[in-house]
């Protein structure tokens, strides 16, 4: 395990998961935490930013002044995508990544490494969910191949352009399915016993871990990294889900009508904006965050305990070290070695 960054131990960092009452909740918009602030001159980039809460992270970006840069694994959809949108190609650029192929990966970064820009904001918003059992060609099972090492990979070889501007910030859109699973690191392929839950629940744990280790290590070179949960929103994320499972999870009644508890994509994407932008998180990172703050320990008496709150093996830097390791090892990346 590398152990050359300072060792914290699971208290300390809980004691790091407490809101610090910032103003904004659960129904704040993207446009609402960014009110007052000037991006003009940022460059961000947002995986999968144009569809669902991507689309909405990337319109609130670039109407606060920020050029974004938008990797797709549909480049044609997005451009159309954010062209109807006002976007592209004046406020947004659109190339080329799969995140489940390490390969396209590696030629996404070093196209933009060889663009010269600097970037200030990487918000990690691509992923899939509870698919089917899927092999990616490396093998590899395809949410945690997508969701945490892709960006993984993809985090490492930016890192140039991370600390070129002396200051950046790296936002893993994990979620409330971090409380499914924790880590197999015995098994994180599922070579044994797929479930789809679990696969997408460890790769939301994965999510928020490889924030806690990124801040750790980074932090040094002004980049500062942050999870954030979301929130419930129906996007093209449930498109792998059948409707008779949505509705026995409560998430639509029988008419097909959204639970109210979900947020609009526009509420959605305010958290993950709040935790790359807010000035108030200058000199933090490394926290789980929701609702626009950043959460609290999961209190497991209560009835919202699956709803709301961090688990400790989300934030765990034991845990978060460990697989730091098992993703270097994995992809033969690591910036930090």
């Amino acid at each position: 395990m590398d152990t050359s960054a300072e060792h914290v131990t699971s208290a300390e960092q809980m004691t790091l998961q407490h809101k610090i009452n910032s103003g904004f909740g659960a129904r704040s918009t993207a446009e609402e935490v960014l009110q007052g602030l000037d991006l003009e001159g940022t460059t961000a980039m947002v995986t999968g930013g144009y569809s669902g809460l991507g689309l909405e992270t990337t319109k609130a970006l670039a109407a606060a002044g920020a050029w974004v840069v938008v990797p797709a694994r549909r480049p044609d959809h997005a451009q159309e995508v954010l062209g109807s949108a006002g976007l592209y190609p004046d406020r947004v650029a659109v190339d080329a990544l799969d995140l489940a192929d390490q390969h396209s990966v590696k030629d996404f970064s070093a196209r933009f490494l060889d663009s010269g820009r600097s970037l200030d904001i990487l918000i990690n918003n691509a992923a899939i969910m509870d698919s089917a059992e899927k092999r990616v060609v490396s093998g590899w099972e395809s949410q945690f191949a997508t969701n945490p090492l892709g960006h993984y990979t993809l985090t490492n070889l930016l890192w140039p352009a991370l600390t070129a501007g002396g200051g950046a910030r790296v936002v893993a859109l994990s979620s409330t399915g971090h409380k499914l699973s924790g880590i197999r690191f015995d098994d994180p392929q599922f070579n044994t016993g797929y479930d789809k839950w679990q696969a997408y629940g460890q790769a939301k744990t994965a999510d928020s871990l490889f924030a806690v280790w990124l801040d750790r290590r980074g932090r040094g070179a002004g980049v500062r990294a942050f999870a954030a949960h979301p929130g419930g929103i129906m996007t093209e994320l449930q498109r792998h889900l059948p409707r008779e499972e949505m509705i026995a999870a409560g998430w639509l009644d029988a008419q097909g009508k959204v639970d109210p508890r979900f947020k609009s994509p526009e509420q959605g994407a305010a958290t993950s904006i709040w935790a790359a932008t807010a000035p108030v998180l200058a000199e933090m990172g490394g926290v789980y965050c929701e609702d626009c703050d950043i959460a609290e320990p999961t209190d497991p008496d209560s009835p919202t305990s699956r709803l709301a709150g961090v688990d400790a093996h989300a934030v765990d830097p034991d845990a978060a070290a460990r697989l730091w390791d098992l993703s270097a090892e994995l992809t033969g990346i690591n910036v930090f070695a």
